[in-house]
């Protein structure tokens, strides 16, 4: 009975140490699972990048450190073939712990009766990165258990990527591509034999090697680790001494700083650990230099932006969304490239080309700069005084505010704001309000992102498209003008209006700065936006918090910085050898010789050719000139007269009579006329035997040289008079004026006077004409 006992408790035997393989997977099992491994997640360490892939600004994690994630294939050959040379050579064959590189160690520290070699394979220390731990035997047992999982769950080239990114080297920096841009200020792909040496070592002791306060021993160290690569035959020879004799050369620490704004509006929630931008890092730079210096210049509490955008591509190439992030007293924190502003005068151009291609204007249109009224809007110019009839181009080109009320007026402002809507440039109005004239003149609400991205259709042939602020934003464009009124009005705002006088001539040219400049109401906001060869440039100068500041306007303010940029710009090309771009003249463009007053093609000799231009013109058709919704009814341009016999007016009836047709200027602009263009000045004289029909009724009558409200201040320190030159607009016959209830002047309708006023406070000013009309006003006068 003793043997078939003894042979079932050796059968039990046998079967218990087959379940102790098993019992151990369970065991390791059940820690694998209570006790995982502790993977990084995104601990909102991100970095924002240039297109080239230089840091632009980094955000830390919640303990400061900063990381560039890079892969393996982005990182240079020599810096993984000194890693893995002088750190873990048999990486890719050991299951993450070297037994021959243990014992060595174990045995040289034990000669040394010091710690001279650790031993750890690269598998190990990333087990260390991820789970820190005391240097006892309890560490080093959590470490190989540690290091186990790695093994386990992760691949060799995933255990070589977590070592790549959170290696220490330094400071905050964590990961060869975050060292490599701290200290030598360029991308790890690129690191030289002896760079990538000197990173293969630094994570050894990071705080005793840091190049960047121990070049020496750094050096040393870095030198170990080139003559292990000779050694083991990894480099030649002759690589490693040309890489030994290489000093450690560092680029300037710089933490990345640049595009601030961009960077803030850009890291989103879920954002990446890499942000691309479209932007260029060395303009970035370069133009953030330029607006610290321009800080000096600027008022108290003012601050200022600038974009430049591509417009190929509508890549934005530079952000700068304040003087300085850190200037408090300016408001720095505030990107004034996405806040709400008032655009001033800046929408202007959209209305010129809009009405080119509506058929309201030519380039060389007669348009009126004169005083108007519109119900409680009375627009005035930024410059006080009027020029009375000017051309659509000299309009824009000098941004009088009255001729592009006009035609708004005959365009329309909810069509306007409408079509500018429609491409990406919405205007903001306050809650239930319509768009109404005021807004050509700034009356609502835009951006700078949107005023560029608008600007894009002088650029891009007449087609608005949406800034690119990542690589991977699609190019989205909408049509607003053809090609032809987008060419037009960019030569208009480049100081080329007037075309050449041969009307076959055809322009292939390299285009050069256009720009428009705009001021809003109160001097809050100073803007210039200019269309250069190959880049859109956007500027704007005012205090962030709306408070205005007195002197301050696009053309004094704005103006100079964009040209400065301009220049940087256009400088910046020509040192690298980019071609300026060809812009030819658009086959529906022509030039034509036209005649104002009526503003259509006539000869030169023909009398109702007042005044001749060469103007741009779109399919070959010329508008007659635009009236203003107030032109008096019966005053219109053509006017059909009948003389007698010896040349006077005369009845349609008398014997003898006979139809003539007259063309007269605009009856608003008869002010600015010389006598002999004026409407009485050029009809003949009555026949007292037949006289014709009584005239047509006058124009409103009005006062021109003070408005109503005004409150005008005398010369300080002298003793002059206050003088103003006082006349009228529209009405008929003579006049008859009045200050304060009492005659002061009778003059004839073309002409006006000179009033001296001696006394301060209120004033009334009154005239009449001989049709009966009257005009009355209230101004003020202070010492």
């Amino acid at each position: 009975m003793a043997l078939p006992r003894a042979h079932s408790i050796l059968i039990r035997l046998r079967h218990a140490w087959l379940a102790v393989p098993l019992l151990l997977v369970a065991l390791l099992w059940a820690a694998d699972l209570f006790w995982p491994l502790p993977l990084p997640e995104d601990d909102l360490a991100r970095v924002v990048l240039a297109e080239d892939g230089t840091p632009l600004w980094r955000f830390a994690d919640a303990e400061g450190v900063w990381r560039y994630p890079v892969s393996e294939d982005e990182v240079s050959p020599y810096y993984l073939q000194a890693l893995l040379t002088y750190e873990d050579r048999y990486f890719y064959q050991h299951p993450g712990v070297n037994p021959l590189a243990l014992t060595r160690a174990a045995w040289m520290n034990l000669r040394g009766r010091r710690v001279l070699s650790g031993g750890s394979t690269l598998s190990m220390q990333v087990a260390r990165l991820l789970d820190p731990h005391p240097r006892s035997l309890g560490g080093k047992l959590r470490q190989l258990w540690r290091t186990a999982q790695l093994e386990w769950h992760l691949s060799k080239a995933e255990i070589l990527g977590l070592y790549l990114n959170r290696a220490p080297f330094g400071g905050t920096l964590q990961g060869v591509a975050a060292a490599s841009w701290a200290y030598l200020g360029k991308p790890p792909s690129q690191l030289t034999r002896a760079e990538a040496a000197l990173l293969a070592v630094l994570p050894q002791a990071p705080s005793r090697l840091r190049p960047d306060r121990h070049p020496e021993q750094a050096q040393a160290a870095r030198d170990k680790v080139l003559r292990r690569l000779a050694q083991f035959g990894v480099w030649p020879q002759g690589a490693v001494a040309e890489a030994l004799e290489e000093p450690v050369l560092l680029a300037p620490r710089q933490e990345p700083s640049l595009a601030p704004l961009l960077a803030r509006r850009l890291n989103r929630a879920d954002s990446p650990p890499l942000i691309r931008t479209t932007l260029d890092a060395a303009l970035q730079r370069r133009l953030e230099d330029l607006l610290l210096g321009w800080r000096a210049r600027l008022p108290e509490r003012t601050s200022a932006a600038v974009l430049v955008v591509e417009h190929e591509t509508m890549a934005v190439r530079a952000y700068l969304g304040s003087v300085d992030i850190a200037d408090e007293r300016r408001f720095g924190h505030v990107d004034m490239i996405s806040s709400l502003r008032s655009p001033g005068s800046t929408l202007k151009p959209f209305l010129y080309g809009l009405a080119l291609d509506a058929g309201l204007i030519h380039s060389e249109s007669l348009l009126q700069d004169v005083p108007r009224r519109y119900g409680d809007y009375r627009p005035g110019n930024f410059a006080a005084g009027f020029t009375g009839p000017v051309s659509a181009s000299e309009a824009l080109g000098l941004s009088l505010n009255l001729p592009a009320v006009q035609l708004l007026e005959a365009y329309g402002p909810k069509r306007f704001a409408g079509e500018l809507r429609n491409v990406g440039v919405p205007l903001a109005l306050p809650a239930a309000a319509e768009p109404n004239l005021a807004l050509i003149l700034g009356g609502a609400g835009s951006r700078l992102e949107e005023l560029v991205s608008g600007y894009s259709v002088f650029a891009r042939q007449g087609r608005v498209a949406r800034l690119r602020l990542q690589p991977q934003d699609a190019l989205q464009e909408r049509r607003l003008l053809s090609p032809g009124a987008a060419w037009i009005v960019r030569r208009i705002l480049a100081g080329q209006a007037r075309p050449d006088r041969a009307p076959r001539a055809r322009l292939t040219e390299r285009p050069v700065l256009a720009w428009k400049t705009g001021t809003s109401y109160g001097f809050r906001d100073a803007w210039a936006i200019g269309v250069g060869p190959r880049h859109l440039i956007g500027i704007w100068i005012g205090r962030p918090d709306g408070t205005p500041v007195s002197g301050q306007f696009g053309l004094a303010s704005a103006a100079p910085l964009l040209l400065q940029v301009h220049d940087l710009l256009v400088n910046r090309d020509a040192q690298r050898g980019i071609a300026q771009p060809v812009e030819p003249q658009p086959a529906e463009v022509d030039v034509a010789a036209i005649c104002w007053p009526l503003g259509q093609i006539m000869t030169k000799g023909d009398p109702s050719c007042r005044r001749q231009r060469f103007a741009w013109i779109l399919d070959g058709t010329t508008p007659p000139t635009l009236l203003a919704g107030d032109q008096p009814l019966g005053l219109g341009l053509r006017q059909t007269i009948w003389l007698g016999p010896e040349g006077r007016q005369v009845a349609p009836g008398c014997p003898g009579a006979s139809p003539r047709e007259l063309m007269f200027w605009p009856a608003p602009l008869e002010p600015w006329l010389p006598k002999r263009e004026r409407r009485s000045a050029r009809l003949p004289a009555v026949d007292p035997a037949c006289p014709p029909p009584l005239p047509p009724a006058a124009a409103p009558l009005s006062i021109v040289g003070v408005r109503e409200g005004d409150q005008l201040r005398r010369p300080a320190g002298s003793a002059e008079p206050l003088r103003l030159w006082l006349s009228t607009l529209g009405g008929g016959g003579r006049r008859w004026w009045f200050l304060d209830g009492a005659p002061v002047a009778t003059t004839a309708a073309e002409d006006g006077f000179s009033q001296a006023f001696r006394q301060a406070g209120r004033h009334q000013l009154s005239v009449l004409d001989e049709t009966g009309q009257t005009a009355r006003l209230e101004f003020g006068i202070t010492d």
